[in-house]
Order: structure tokens, then C-alpha cells, then sequence
């Protein structure tokens, strides 16, 4: 697959992303009473916070698939250093960092390894976001200077 095929089949890949992420958080409550009842009394018996954190992370999974919706644009059009990406990825590792806060508050109710990895993929997808929202300030700054040049 050559470049520009790579970058379409990442736009429809987060376009389904997108969707479908809307479609999961419509139906969680639905989704994880069932599961409550099905699969695990522990999620039945703190359905409420169990919701909370899962409705919490899930908007804020949706708004980084949104961003990232966002940026592949610029990459579509050949204008990736712009103020917009570099807001998006601000705002990626913050909803980055909310979800890993949402995780922490759910490692005292109902610990898995599952919930410490999430917690620290979150914290470190944070992190990135906002150090590569830094070097893409900078790009940009870059490039108006050397658009101002020509």
C-alpha cells in the first residue's frame, strides 16, 4: 500500500473509529448492565461508578478520534503544520490525561492489571501528545517565518 493509500485507509479507519465509538457509548448503559449481569457481580455492584468512569473515558476517546479525524485532514490537503494540529494535540493529551485519572479513580473500587496498564498507556499517550504539540508550535512557527521569507 503506497503512501496516499496508507492515508486514506487511516481516514476511514478513524471515520468508523468515530462512529462506532458514538454507538458504544450510546449503548453503554445498556451494554454494562448486561455485562454486569452476565459476566462479573462486581460491575453490577458498582454499576454507577462503573458508568461514570466508562462514560467519562469514552467521550474523551471520541474527542481524540475526532482530533485525530482532524489532522489527517491537514495530512489529506498537504498542510500539516498548522495551528489547528498543534491545538488538536493539545487537547488529545489532555483528554489523555482524563482518562487516565478516570482509571485511577476506578483502581479503588474494582483493581485489574487491565485498569494499571490503561492508567499508564493514558498517562504516557498524554505525555507524548504534549510534548509533540510543543515541537509542532514550533514547526509552525517555522514555517510562517519561511512563508514570510518567500
Amino acid at each position: 500500500m503506497n503512501k496516499n493509500g496508507m492515508v486514506v485507509f487511516t481516514k476511514y479507519l478513524l471515520d468508523v473509529m468515530f462512529y462506532s465509538g458514538i454507538l458504544v457509548e450510546a449503548s453503554l448503559p445498556v451494554t454494562l448492565k448486561m455485562a454486569g449481569k452476565y459476566f462479573s457481580q462486581d460491575i453490577a455492584s458498582n454499576y454507577i461508578l462503573m458508568l461514570a468512569v466508562f462514560l467519562v473515558s469514552g467521550v474523551c476517546g471520541i474527542m481524540i478520534v475526532y482530533q485525530l479525524r482532524k489532522m489527517i485532514r491537514t495530512v489529506i490537503s498537504q498542510d500539516c503544520f498548522v495551528d489547528g494540529n498543534t491545538n488538536s494535540l493539545r487537547m488529545m493529551g489532555k483528554a489523555a490525561f482524563v482518562i487516565a485519572a478516570a482509571f485511577i479513580v476506578k483502581v479503588f473500587v474494582l483493581p485489574t492489571p487491565a485498569t494499571f496498564v490503561i492508567i499508564l498507556t493514558f498517562f504516557i499517550a498524554g505525555l507524548f501528545s504534549h510534548v509533540l504539540s510543543l515541537v509542532f508550535a514550533e514547526a509552525v512557527q517555522y514555517k510562517e517565518e519561511n512563508d514570510l521569507t518567500i
